[in-house]
């Protein structure tokens, strides 16, 4: 697919749609850190042994793998609020079975179900690039992109406090009921995007990705209970090899593939997708490390003895200062571009952690870190989205957001894995119990800062913003925003769609294909039958339009790959005449 920009519809959002969609991603990354206050009383809560009850969190992380991607493309497909109200039911009716059962199988089809929500995310990325105005674009998306941070940070001191003076079974009620409410918020406020992919639903695509996902992620999370040489871990990683090659084969061949390779496979969206996976790893490995050495008894000689959900606050200003940071990535990311945006998230990172080494000795220093790390990781998940929504066409947004979302939990899945087996590994067993060990924190530590090492290099070879392009958001002017609009049109094919006898045609589909067949943008007319379509080089394009009660029409037009317009009015049925 050609890289594009494309006009965004002409649909009005509220002043609400944003801290709205925001909340729908707030509470859906709170369905990954319910259950870490209770982790180590689940065998007991479940009747079972402590390797079967972690597929009740293993669960989860797998169906929210599978599905972010494809919630992405049917969202791009068929509507993206329309996917996101069905993510959300589907957590909802998850968070009902698990609050009505302490059997294994059931609470781990509930959770199976609350992982679907995970495509929420990408879906609401999708759905703020769709409608709002430029200059308010960058800040919202960094908001919904942290959301993933946010929910997950402020989710563990209230699931603490409901575990410590409740039934555990009240944390699903309270993940049902804020699903609800997310539900009855999002049909009250968000509007359906107009936007829509041309295509089908590739099924074979869906089901091939689905499994190798799964041979994939299965074996990184069970790896450290099954032996990382044991035959069924070699025999899953080979599998997934297998299934994923054959699986990329067959995308490439597909027509309307659910993952566009050729488009994941530019340097933009390539680097991106792979420093996405180390900003995960270094996302999870606080969230692993500070609870347990908060919590861990004084007598331990390092342990800072505090109780569950002090420890929770604790940590929660690592979510806060991820929310506070998005208006401010937001001017940084206006002025510099996200690619330096991400750079210096990922150095905040890796001070938060360097600084993190030496202080572990006080409560309060669990503060100091999780701060810094708050704000790192604010930065560099803000600017993935923008990364991202920069490198491929509206059409492609929710898919290619949904394929940036499973790299992170990908990311998150190894760091859990990686740092499960360290601090197992050096823990020291008293009285039959493992308890970790300061050297583990330490050398998780460690790991989480080559992580972003290798994310800083990843970084660097993004491409940069180029002397022609305009930053993506200009924070403080309307009139700068609307200056940059202009700008962009300056450089494409500009006009009306009108009907046989001069009347404008509303909400009419013309869509850019190259001379190679491909697709170069998308838009919907305006109201006053006005459309804008940037070039992504000179060259010759064909313009095809589709409007309802009308005969679609394909017309060929030339492009010098200067800033001059090209007025291009196209007449269903009809001639096209180029003014």
């Amino acid at each position: 697919m050609t890289q594009t920009t494309t006009d965004r519809p002409a649909g009005r959002a509220s002043g609400a749609v944003v801290p709205v969609l925001a909340f729908a991603g707030i509470v859906v990354a709170v369905m990954q850190t319910l259950l870490v206050p209770v982790i180590k009383d689940l065998p007991q809560l479940l009747d079972t042994a402590p390797s079967n009850a972690t597929w009740v969190l293993t669960s989860t992380l797998l169906s929210g793998a599978v599905a972010t991607p494809i919630m992405g493309r049917l969202g791009d497909l068929y509507g993206k609020r329309r996917m996101l109200i069905l993510s959300l039911s589907v957590m909802v009716l998850g968070a009902l079975v698990s609050a009505l059962t302490s059997d294994l199988l059931l609470m781990i089809t509930g959770r199976t179900l609350q992982g679907f929500a995970m495509g929420a995310i990408p879906l609401g990325i999708g759905l703020m690039r769709d409608m709002l105005p430029r200059e308010k674009l960058g800040s919202a998306m960094a908001l919904m992109s942290s959301s993933i941070g946010v929910g997950g940070g402020l989710a563990l001191p209230a699931a603490a406090l409901v575990a410590q003076h409740s039934d555990w079974h009240a944390l699903f009620y309270g993940a049902a009921g804020l699903g609800v409410l997310s539900i009855a918020l999002t049909l009250l406020v968000v509007p359906e995007s107009p936007m829509r992919a041309e295509g089908s639903f590739d099924l074979p695509g869906a089901l091939g990705l689905s499994a190798g996902l799964v041979l994939f992620l299965l074996p990184i999370t069970k790896g450290s209970d099954w032996g990382w040489a044991s035959g069924t871990t070699l025999g899953l990683f080979a599998a997934s090899a297998v299934v994923l090659v054959l699986w990329g084969v067959m995308e490439l061949r597909v027509k309307a593939p659910l993952v566009d390779l050729r488009t994941t496979a530019r340097p933009a969206v390539l680097f991106t997708n792979l420093a996405s996976i180390m900003v995960g790893v270094s996302f999870y490995v606080v969230s692993l490390v500070l609870p347990q050495l908060l919590q861990l008894p004084k007598s331990t000689g390092y342990g800072l003895g505090q109780s569950m959900v002090v420890a929770g606050l604790l940590v929660a200003p690592l979510g806060l200062t991820m929310m506070f940071t998005a208006p401010v990535y937001a001017r940084l990311s206006a002025k510099y571009g996200p690619k330096v945006t991400l750079i210096l998230g990922l150095l905040i990172i890796a001070i938060g952690y360097g600084a993190g080494l030496g202080l572990m000795s006080a409560p309060w220093q669990s503060l100091v870190i999780s701060v810094l790390l708050g704000a790192g990781i604010g930065l560099a998940y803000s600017s993935l989205p923008a990364l991202i929504v920069g490198a491929v066409p509206a059409s492609e947004t929710g898919a290619a957001n949904g394929l940036n979302t499973l790299m992170r939990s990908i990311g998150t899945s190894v760091s859990s894995a990686v740092i499960g087996m360290v601090l197992a590994d050096t823990a020291n067993t008293v009285g039959g119990v493992e308890i970790p060990t300061m050297h583990g924190f330490r050398v998780s530590f460690l790991i989480a800062t080559a992580a972003v090492a290798v994310g800083l290099v990843l970084a660097l070879f993004l491409p940069g913003r180029r002397p022609s392009q305009q930053p993506q958001l200009r924070a403080g002017s309307e009139e700068d925003a609307a200056l940059e609009r202009a700008e962009q049109v300056l450089r494409g094919f500009r006009g009306r769609v009108l009907a046989a006898d001069g009347v404008p045609v509303a909400r009419a589909r013309v869509t850019l294909i190259d001379r190679r067949g491909r697709r170069a943008g998308a838009t919907l007319s305006a109201e006053d039958g006005g459309y804008a379509l940037t070039v992504p080089a000179q060259g010759s394009y064909v313009v095809a339009v589709r409007a309802a009660g009308h005969e679609p029409l394909a017309s060929s037009a030339t492009h010098a790959g200067d800033d001059r317009p090209v007025d291009l009015d196209l007449s269903l049925p009809g001639e096209t005449v180029t003014a």
